[in-house]
């Protein structure tokens, strides 16, 4: 099998792959995320793989790790790469960012917000508190300037 009809079988395949995800195949995803699924956004061949680009839609209703649900939607960018031994699909790698979907679910916050600051304050006093410490030591060496203007007379 070469060529164009490689690439058919091979896009048939991922498509089939995303249509059974979409149809909630893995219980485990469904307990956590419930009816998730996948907006494809683009797909592209290589030699011995297809890579898709999705965006992932669901909802936080059961555990996650320690977390309990959230009740909250989210939406997230993924990627995946399906390599192919032949028409074989034989690996898929899936890549998103954990924490845009922490984020849409409340359970993460910009760092840059209030929200954010106390977070990591609590979470991280000593790597806050060093780096206090560390910036006085550094404000402390350089030396001050006078405020007076030097004039010469």
């Amino acid at each position: 099998m070469q060529g164009a009809d490689l690439r058919e079988r091979r896009e048939a395949i991922v498509r089939e792959h995303l249509a059974s995800e979409n149809a909630h195949d893995f219980d485990a995803t469904i307990a956590t995320f419930g009816h998730p699924r996948y907006e494809l956004v683009a797909l592209h061949h290589a030699d011995d793989a297809v890579i898709v680009e999705v965006d992932v839609l669901g909802t936080h209703l059961g555990p996650l790790r320690a977390l309990l649900p959230t009740g909250r939607a989210f939406r997230c960018r993924a990627s995946a790469h399906f390599l192919f031994e032949g028409d074989r699909l034989v690996c898929e790698r899936a890549y998103f960012d954990q924490l845009t979907v922490m984020r849409q679910l409340g359970l993460a916050h910009d760092s840059r917000s209030l929200a954010g600051r106390l977070t990591m304050l609590v979470s991280h006093p000593l790597t806050i508190g060093r780096a206090l410490a560390r910036r006085l030591r550094v404000s402390r060496s350089r030396p001050r300037r006078n405020s007076r203007s030097s004039g010469t007379a």
